[in-house]
């Protein structure tokens, strides 16, 4: 029937957020309901590990759990009112706080885009430095062959009497 019930009170849910050089962004425990949310500082990809933990013997335990996760990213993940009624801001403010966090933002997405391109420019020039050295190898091998065939070839007419 597809149908979840309330979350059971025994249920603990640890999440673990590392960064791309693998450091603990966070490592918290919650109980049956609860939200995180985390700012990372440098790009790439993260890992969000969730892991359930019963904290008593849930063995024969049949129903379905389900667990949403709402992932939002960016400038979407503030909410201004709630600056706003909390800072006691006047419409002004609010919009210079908000230009001033998307000037951040596009740093910041400037900072990534250098990032990439530096690591697809390393990439580029390892193939590059590899497809070099396999085409001298090719060349060495064909040349090697090349000459091991004329001395095969010359002792074998020199055995035939023919030279």
């Amino acid at each position: 029937m597809e149908k979840y019930q309330p979350s059971p009170q025994w249920i603990n849910l640890f999440v673990f957020v590392k960064d791309p050089e693998n450091k603990n962004l966070l490592a918290r425990q919650y109980g049956p309901q609860g939200s995180f949310t985390f700012t990372s500082q440098s790009p790439g990809e993260h890992q969000i590990c969730l892991h359930l933990e019963s904290i008593r013997f849930a063995l024969f335990y049949d129903g379905k759990l389900a667990i949403h996760l709402d992932m939002q990213l960016g400038e979407h993940t503030n909410d201004y009112a709630e600056f706003a009624a909390k800072d006691k801001l006047t419409q002004l403010h609010l919009r210079v706080q908000q230009l001033v966090e998307q000037v951040e933002l596009i740093q910041k997405e400037q900072e990534y885009q250098r990032w990439r391109e530096e690591r697809f420019r390393q990439t580029s020039e390892s193939t590059n430095q590899r497809v070099l050295w396999w085409s001298i190898l090719q060349t060495f091998i064909l040349v090697a062959t090349g000459v091991w065939q004329m001395q095969h070839l010359k002792s074998f007419f020199k055995a035939k009497k023919l030279v």
